[in-house]
């Protein structure tokens, strides 16, 4: 894939370093109060499927601002990132930081076993799977792992069948199965500290992701002008 080849170093330690934090989310979720698995949309629009057919008007409600918080997010990162191309300009850091802040006002409403705190962190996740969905050219995924899994088989079943496959797509996708997976172990690790204070985590480090890619590009631009001086 073209667009792989394309990606610098950092772009890769930020895909795994969000699945790692996305894990850490969902798991959070799943153990808390609604027992909800916060990153996963397809179950939780085949819950709201399941209300509908069952005339459910409260949990219809629930699932259908879960699932609209989700794409919320995302349009949030289309108005912040804006653009498909990896660039090192790109408002990344601002997006982050807001992710950040969002977690941090999901924390309290989560303890108190307020929904609105799941629905704070369904933005958030969807803004950054927005976010990295588009700094990558739509390569990573890292707040769910299901399309990593079908890549995955598909490509061994094609190396079976001794046909060529991409190396560099079957290392994003063990690079995101594996930093999802070590997520969510440390958040349930983290749960059985913290319960839904869990989400302290994951906020904390969207917010120094931010801040450390904000100053890294100061630095870069810097750098750039300083060269073209002279």
């Amino acid at each position: 894939m073209p667009v792989l080849r394309q990606l610098p170093g950092w772009a890769w330690v930020g895909g795994g370093v969000l699945a790692f934090i996305a894990g850490i989310v969902n798991a959070a979720g799943y153990l808390g109060f609604r027992h909800q698995a916060i990153t996963n949309l397809t179950g939780s629009t085949t819950l709201l499927g399941a209300s509908l057919g069952t005339a459910d008007g409260t949990e219809i409600v629930h699932w259908g601002l879960s699932v609209a918080a989700f794409v919320f997010g995302a349009v949030l990162s289309g108005i912040i990132v804006q653009q498909h191309t990896l660039k090192l300009g790109r408002r990344y850091g601002l997006a982050l930081v807001l992710e950040s802040l969002l977690l941090f006002a999901a924390v309290p409403l989560m303890t108190r076993g307020n929904p609105a705190g799941i629905y704070l962190a369904s933005i958030a996740i969807g803004l950054q799977n927005g976010m990295a969905s588009t700094y990558s050219g739509m390569v990573f995924r890292t707040t769910h792992v299901s399309g990593m899994f079908t890549d995955l088989g598909i490509y061994i079943g094609q190396r079976l069948r001794g046909l060529q496959v991409d190396t560099l797509r079957i290392r994003v996708c063990v690079l995101v199965v594996t930093a999802f997976t070590l997520g969510g172990a440390a958040g349930a690790l983290l749960f059985k500290l913290m319960q839904e204070r869990t989400l302290l985590v994951p906020a904390a480090l969207t917010g120094l992701c931010g801040l450390g890619y904000s100053i890294y590009r100061q630095y870069r631009i810097s750098m750039e002008r300083r060269a073209g001086v002279g």
